[in-house]
């Protein structure tokens, strides 16, 4: 009976030991949502180290110099500050248009003490993204996963360079997602409440494994001045900046389709006039005089339902599909006119490009 007891006991204590162990190596590594770990150091305080040291290597220091044309040989002054990405071994960065606007020459400063002349690879305001390259050995490359989505509430860290500091890094969450098109506007982007600051634009915005997962661009402000944020700032999605990326790099411009419309989503009092079945489709607001859909025979008041034999959802979808379509291609528009449904076959135009 005694012996039995001191067995079942040693058993109790052996069992507890190795739950101990459990929880010691356990409480030093807890699971992250994204599929990472997020490491506590001795204090049991949350660090993200790890996730920063895979990714600031890859985030540089843009400075954009100007030179006054009347005053060519002594007159070179810094344009503006900013921040950029590497994005290959072969030197291809993204930053922000806006961070390289009218430059006349830009000087691309890596942590570890490099500093590289950079050339225009293309530029895309549409997306206020732009890329660069540089020529250099061991250039270190930031880690991307295409295959994330980020979800509301996800931490992330902002790595920049604001007000020319340094490199910093700021910390919050996902306040909101959008979409990747490349018919691409505020709405589209990542909203975060990490700090974005001057400086910050074209630097990363990466989860807390270290992959990318935006390009970070702007910060709201309520007036024109550049006093505190309000924790509303934004940073262009990895899935967009890389598809423009790729485009850049291929033609030096991103080349989108144009219809020449402008709509609205169909609402209970158009179908009520227009007597339409449902809520589905594009209600036609006006034509460019001359444009593709001009030429076409479409007017305003058609209801566009179809584009290329896919229903259309919505004005971000339609827009999306309009801007990925190659110019010269003939696509099936199916609309809703006075009751009847007409397929009009329409030659896609070009989108102009607009630098400021």
């Amino acid at each position: 009976m005694l012996r039995s007891s001191l067995i079942y006991l040693a058993k109790a204590v052996a069992f507890g030991l190795v739950m101990a162990a459990v929880f010691i190596v356990f409480t030093r590594f807890v699971a992250d949502p994204n599929g990472g770990l997020l490491q506590f150091n001795s204090g049991s305080e949350l660090s993200f180290s790890s996730a920063v040291r895979k990714a600031a290597p890859a985030v540089v220091n843009i400075y954009s110099l100007s030179i006054n044309q009347e005053q060519p040989l002594n007159s070179s002054k810094l344009q503006g500050l900013g921040s950029g990405v590497i994005m290959s071994k072969q030197g291809y960065i993204i930053t922000n248009y806006h961070v390289i606007n009218k430059a006349d020459e830009i000087v691309v400063a890596l942590q570890d003490g490099r500093k590289f002349s950079a050339d225009v690879v293309g530029l895309d305001p549409e997306t206020d993204l732009a890329v660069l390259k540089i020529e250099g050995d061991n250039l270190p490359v930031v880690p991307v996963n295409l295959k994330h989505a980020p979800r509301v509430g996800d931490v992330v860290l902002a790595i920049g360079n604001p007000y020319n500091l340094g490199q910093t890094i700021t910390q919050g969450i996902i306040s909101a997602t959008g979409r990747s098109g490349l018919s691409s506007r505020y709405l589209d982007f990542l909203q975060t409440d990490a700090a974005i600051n001057a400086g910050n634009s074209g630097g990363a915005l990466i989860d807390t494994t270290g992959s990318l997962i935006g390009i970070n661009t702007a910060a709201y402000q309520l007036t024109n001045d550049d006093k505190a944020g309000h924790g509303i700032n934004f940073a262009i999605p990895i899935e967009l900046a890389y598809k423009v990326m790729g485009k850049l790099i291929k033609d030096g411009r991103v080349i989108r389709g144009a219809l020449g419309i402008s709509g609205e989503p169909v609402n209970q009092v158009i179908a009520q006039i227009l007597n339409l079945p449902d809520l589905k489709g594009i209600f036609i607001t006006s034509l460019d005089s001359g444009g593709p859909a001009f030429r076409a025979g479409l007017r305003p008041r058609d209801v566009i339902i179809k584009y290329q034999h896919e229903d259309v959802t919505g004005v971000d979808m339609l827009m999306d599909r309009i801007a990925e379509t190659k110019p010269g291609t003939k696509v099936d528009v199916q609309i809703i006119r006075d009751g009847k449904t007409l397929d009009i076959p329409v030659v896609m135009g070009e989108k102009p490009v607009r630098y400021n």
